[in-house]
């Protein structure tokens, strides 16, 4: 089940689960890259610890509903006691969701759906999602940690901000964003005011069934709203908006004052569904230079046309630094063409925003639900 042990560019692998089919499905996808080589598996929590401690594997792979030690007390222990990027590997049910989604908030890499078929289609997808992931893994355990941040070096909301010299107020927000995200955005939104100006639209690359239980999630701790995106919504001032797995959200003008969200599965042939492209380039089209356009952490490029097309359309482009990010793919795709007009650490983030849309405080911030 290994590959060539002696090639110095292979990216050690150790996978962590308690169904022999797993391990087996796992391990001969991830060999089937000549830059992967599995050192190991375990079955359990003990073992897995055990061969992490012997073999120093670059990353880890942990099924997320394991018997005996859970896969959330394994990655705490991994976390504690010997760091190194894990991807959790998950079941698509409620449940699975809301264990993994503790997982990311944890410090866990990412995570894949447990969804093997005999459908070569579907192999061949998780497949590829399985190996780019294990090397942009590999990739961020080689990056230093970030400081840890405590509540005093948050930046707090300014009444009166100066305006930005490039424009109008922005009148909506658009953020893509992916791998690293779910804890950016536990991290970030909770730091909007309630009266927040404007609506917020994300996208949030994450499997299908995993966005409704994290928009609850960041709903419960922030103090503006958040929800899953429904077909139809009215994009409101104070509410945030996650597109929902295996749909692309778009906008649409319902009347002078009105922009209503559409649920889609056009295009169909997208890398991503949902797309950061799909949605921003409808941004850039209906709002124009009243659109803000923020890209964050993710592999890949998707963002990379809708921001260029929000910037072209005369709005505001702010990209997450290398840094903060888990993984600069989807920021450095923009950075590089030209696109970003600022590029700030993710806890300066809510700051530019409150910035670009003028804020001025008018109501007391409503304690967190």
């Amino acid at each position: 089940m290994t590959a060539n042990k002696d090639s110095p560019r292979q990216i050690q692998v150790l996978v962590v689960d308690d169904s022999a089919f797993m391990r087996t499905a796992l391990s001969r996808m991830i060999t089937s890259d000549s830059g992967l080589w599995v050192a190991g598996t375990a079955q359990n929590g003990h073992e897995a610890l055990k061969k992490i401690t012997e073999l120093q594997p670059d990353v880890v792979t942990l099924d997320v509903e394991m018997t005996g030690m859970s896969g959330l007390e394994i990655l705490k222990r991994i976390m504690q006691d010997c760091p190194r990027p894990v991807i959790i590997v998950s079941s698509l049910t409620e449940e699975g969701a809301e264990i993994t989604l503790d997982c990311l908030a944890k410090g866990a890499f990412d995570c894949l759906p447990k969804k093997l078929s005999y459908v070569s289609l579907d192999i061949t997808k998780i497949r590829d999602d399985l190996i780019a992931k294990i090397k942009a893994a590999a990739q961020s355990g080689r990056k230093r940690p970030m400081a840890r941040v405590t509540q005093a070096d948050i930046p707090k909301p300014r009444a009166t901000p100066s305006a930005p010299a490039h424009g109008p107020p922005a009148n909506v927000v658009a953020i893509g964003i992916s791998t690293g995200g779910p804890k950016a955005l536990q991290e970030v939104l909770p730091l909007f005011p309630a009266d927040l100006p404007v609506g917020i639209l994300i996208v949030q690359h994450m499997p299908v069934g995993f966005t409704g239980p994290f928009a609850r999630r960041l709903d419960n701790l922030c103090q503006i709203s958040v929800r899953e995106a429904a077909d139809g919504d009215s994009v409101e001032p104070g509410v945030a908006y996650i597109a929902p797995a295996g749909w692309h959200m778009l906008v649409a003008r319902r009347g002078p004052l009105k922009v209503a969200l559409q649920l889609s599965h056009s295009p169909e042939h997208s890398l991503h569904t949902p797309s950061a492209d799909v949605m921003m380039l409808s941004v850039a089209e209906v709002y124009g230079s009243r659109a803000m356009g923020i890209i964050m952490t993710g592999m890949g490029a998707d963002g990379l046309l809708g921001m260029k097309a929000i910037l072209k359309a005369g709005g505001m482009t702010l990209g997450q630094d290398e840094t903060s990010c888990a993984v600069y793919g989807m920021p450095r795709s923009c950075a590089e063409a030209g696109v970003l007009q600022r590029v700030v650490g993710l806890f300066q983030i809510p700051q530019q925003v409150l910035q670009a849309t003028h804020y001025r405080s008018s109501v007391p911030a409503r304690s967190t639900k």
